[in-house]
């Protein structure tokens, strides 16, 4: 029975990924398409889950499926899944010039001069940040045209 159910959600939301939307806050994966609701911290939570516990946000990082954009330069997958779990951290982060985040995001991209990669990030934050619902692939082309 179990696999009939999940056979029955994953066909719908293969059918449906087309017209997918991304969440901002948790990302692209199988969790933002079949849990619409983002209203509040629980749900959030329960999308990020199903999307770690399913590897399914790791599958569509890399092969741009279920919903997410795949990054036009062939980069590190490790700082494509950072990035893609980090988001709202790592802006923070590089509009202040500093944190672990952006540490670990320098040695992701293997940058030997992490204080000029921070500072660097910080003084193009809005070219790499250009929207409020700025995707994954979108960041990670911007920060390797810096």
């Amino acid at each position: 029975m179990k696999k009939i159910v999940l056979g029955a959600v994953a066909a719908l939301v293969l059918s449906t990924s087309a017209v997918a939307g991304v969440n901002s806050q948790t990302g692209c994966g199988l969790g933002a398409m079949i849990i619409k609701d983002d209203s509040s911290a629980v749900m959030l939570a329960l999308q990020t889950t199903f999307n770690l516990t399913s590897l399914n946000q790791t599958f569509g990082v890399t092969f741009g499926t279920s919903g997410c954009k795949k990054v036009k330069l062939v980069m590190n997958e490790r700082a494509e899944q950072f990035v893609a779990a980090n988001m709202d951290q790592l802006s923070k982060e590089i509009a202040m010039g500093k944190g672990e985040s952006v540490d670990t995001l320098a040695e992701l991209l293997d940058v030997q001069d992490k204080d000029a990669f921070a500072t660097s990030l910080q003084s193009n934050y809005n070219s790499i940040y250009t929207t409020e619902k700025v995707e994954m692939a979108d960041v990670l082309d911007n920060i390797t045209a810096i």
